[in-house]
């Protein structure tokens, strides 16, 4: 018995220490950061020497870096509703077969479909306090102005603090406007049209060639004119109606005001950490840096070395910086797993009406938002959990945002619904260490409901092939994007078919630069039939569900306008500035 004593009590340590790694791995608290638009280069554990990007370096330092993480589309609503969902958009009809691909209205009635389920439903239902705070752009309402059908409340949050929409250039006064060019094209011929239609009616009446009664003619007249009101009043009246920020389902402030808003959005997001100190959380901290229109407080204007976009994006580390303080007070730093990510590349269009670059940086890849080429869709992916997660491991496997929701789902011992397809996969094997391959054989790359490209990593191979079947048409030719519209499109003469499609190894050129042929890649047949035969796999598990983002569940509804007073008092209300009471304006 004596000889069995320290064998015993060795036995009853190591067992006390599993206990504590299995209660700890299995319940932790789970901090998921977004950025907006950020590029790839812009990150200083990502190459870049001339931002400061100290605590999201630091997430790098403490964690894994994985460097072929991939939104699984290059546009905002699509890519998040993805992330949320662990599914292709296609498979929830988040995405369009139109030319816009996200929702640009706050009364538009598409959005994630209530059938979807959310990883923030699930960890829910397992007892975990959930936030969102920050960005949503996921839609809001179905058919009545407070269904809030789509709304953050209804796909498993029991906090919403932030925006329905997005941060729009219309949002913030003197950064221009992202629908004035567009809508000038699209109403000039209309007008035309009709203002030649009438004068015409009118001639042939007065010489007596058609009798046409004047009551048709009045009616006609007075229909166009209401449409011509309604419009100019809904743009005339855009940031009202479609920028402002909410508490769960009220509205606080509208119009949004930038003063102090990322200070606003940390100090919601840590008093959410205070007020879970002791149980589970779910923190969805999506940050509106760094999309136009671009601001910085006072303490970061001017600071950086790129001007506004790069104040920006050190101000959006600061707020990480306050985050990570934050668990560090609480002791909830090793009981935390942190992920940081973007919802696509950089914006490389963006510039504003006075020539500073709002975009930003994608690194060697070519491209951005908007595009698969890589600098669209190949973004930062930072983990970190101590004692978990291995310290300064760089994963060069293909990944998706697609696979935060079976890893969650893992984590917290959820099952997975057996009634849909779930396309991400489990990263906790990855980042532990314990394989060394993605489960992601085959990426398919959406450019909003058309299939796009594919990459293929097969299981015997170090190389990473990627096939485009179209590509957009950058403007000017030679350029790295699409600036006479400012985003590239998906189909018509916005892109060019390629028959045999575009084969690169990204292994060897993840540049995208030069093209295989069969003269330069022996096995350049064979890795098509490989990629076509994937395809009509994975398009016979595809199953037709309502368009989310179809015209009629884009377009504003009027009947839909959230407003805080009335329409007359310009919906005009702040519940959120510092020190502020209810103000309504008079005027």
């Amino acid at each position: 018995r004596k000889k069995m004593g320290p064998f015993l009590l060795l036995i009853i340590c190591q067992c006390a220490i599993n206990s504590v790694q299995t209660h700890s791995v299995s319940n932790p608290n789970i901090i998921l950061m977004m950025a907006d638009d950020l590029g790839i280069g812009d990150l200083g554990c990502y190459g870049n020497r001339t931002l400061r990007t100290p605590n999201i370096d630091r997430l790098a330092e403490e964690g894994v870096t994985l460097t072929q993480h991939i939104a699984a589309s290059p546009l905002c609503t699509p890519s998040r509703a993805a992330f949320l969902t662990g599914r292709y958009p296609i498979r929830s009809g988040m995405a369009a077969f139109s030319r816009v691909g996200v929702f640009l209205f706050s009364a538009s009635s598409g959005g994630l479909p209530s059938e979807e389920i959310t990883f923030s439903k699930l960890l829910k239902q397992k007892g975990y306090a959930t936030a969102l705070i920050g960005k949503w752009h996921l839609g809001m309402n179905c058919e009545s102005s407070n269904d809030f059908c789509h709304h953050p409340l209804s796909h498993g949050f029991d906090y919403f603090y932030g925006l329905t929409v997005t941060n729009f250039r219309d949002c913030k006064p003197g950064q221009g406007s992202v629908f004035l060019k567009g809508v000038q094209k699209a109403l000039v011929i209309p007008i035309q049209i009709a203002g030649i239609t009438l004068v015409s009616l009118m001639i042939v009446q007065y010489i007596g060639l058609l009798r046409v009664p004047f009551q048709v003619l009045g009616y006609c007249f007075l229909i166009i004119t209401i449409l011509l009101v309604v419009l100019i009043f809904f743009f005339y009246h855009f940031r009202h109606l479609n920028c402002f920020l909410m508490r769960n389902h009220q509205i606080i402030q509208q119009p949004l005001s930038y003063e102090k808003l990322t200070q606003r959005l940390t100090k919601e997001a840590i008093q959410f950490i205070g007020r879970n100190t002791d149980a589970p959380f779910l923190l969805v901290l999506s940050y509106l840096h760094v999309h136009t229109a671009l601001y910085a407080s006072e303490n970061f204007r001017g600071k950086s070395n790129h001007g506004l976009y790069g104040d920006a994006v050190e101000e959006m580390d600061w707020s990480v910086g306050q985050v990570l303080d934050m668990l560090e007070k609480h002791n909830l730093s090793d009981k935390t797993l942190i992920y940081f990510t973007s919802d696509q590349g950089a914006h490389v269009e963006e510039i504003s009406s006075a020539g500073e670059v709002h975009g930003g940086y994608n690194g060697i890849y070519k491209g951005g938002k908007s595009t698969n080429w890589e600098g669209g869709i190949r973004v930062p992916g930072l983990f970190r959990w101590p004692g978990v997660l291995r310290a300064g491991a760089y994963i060069d496997e293909p990944t998706s945002n697609m696979d935060i929701f079976p890893t969650i789902a893992k984590l917290v011992e959820a099952e997975l619904p057996s009634d849909r397809i779930i396309d991400g996969h489990d990263l906790l094997p990855l980042l532990q260490g314990k394989v060394t391959r993605s489960k992601h054989e085959f990426l398919f790359h959406y450019c909003n409901a058309y299939l796009n490209a594919v990459r293929w990593h097969p299981g015997n191979s170090d190389s990473v092939w990627k096939v485009f079947f179209f590509t957009p048409n950058f403007s000017p030719e030679h350029s790295n994007g699409c600036y006479d519209s400012h985003v590239c499109f998906c189909h018509g003469g916005f892109i060019t078919w390629h028959d045999p499609p575009l084969l690169f190894d990204l292994s060897r050129d993840p540049e995208e630069n030069i093209p295989l042929t069969p003269e330069t890649e022996s096995r350049f047949y064979e890795i098509l039939k490989v990629i076509h035969l994937a395809v009509d796999n994975h398009t016979r598990s595809l199953h037709a569900v309502p368009n989310q983002l179809s015209w009629d569940n884009l377009l504003w509804k009027p009947w839909l306008q959230l407003c805080c007073s009335s329409v007359f008092q310009s919906c005009y209300c702040d519940y959120d500035s510092e020190g502020s009471l209810l103000e309504v304006h008079s005027g």
